[in-house]
């Protein structure tokens, strides 16, 4: 199962990246976050993990498997049955730059997840796109 969401900046592609790549920093402008703590400090690189722990969801470890610096990166979350992979993609359009995320779901479990959280991960991933947009606009 595959949950998306897109939203234009009226910002540069490096602000974007700036605000969307430092993760530590998202609970200040996503009220889905509670906390997001990564276990070595420093930019995020192939490698990375971090605790992310979200309002009516169990914590989680992610892992950055995929890195391009100023245009994505894609990291995994992982429990018996279930894989989870976010992806975090900064796109330049004739419109402006684009702020995309993506949340793939794969496993045995994961029609179950998709039954019991799905409105509430496409819910998320709108607040936090609209929460992005928010932070970047009106610094």
């Amino acid at each position: 199962m595959r949950f998306e969401s897109a939203i234009t900046i009226d910002a540069s592609p490096q602000r974007v990246w700036e605000v969307f790549s430092d993760v530590e920093r998202w609970p200040e402008w996503a009220e889905t976050f509670e906390s997001v703590e990564l276990t070595e400090p420093g930019p995020l690189k192939v490698g990375s993990r971090a605790k992310i722990k979200q309002p009516k969801l169990p914590a989680s470890v992610w892992e950055v498997t995929e890195l391009v610096d100023g245009e994505y990166f894609v990291w995994v979350s992982r429990s018996p049955g279930m894989r989870v992979t976010g992806g975090h993609r900064v796109e330049v359009t004739p419109d402006g730059t684009v702020a995309r995320s993506t949340i793939d779901q794969e496993g045995l479990f994961s029609p179950l997840l998709s039954r019991l959280t799905g409105k509430l991960t496409s819910r998320y991933l709108t607040l936090e796109a609209q929460g992005l947009k928010a932070r970047i606009e009106q610094a």
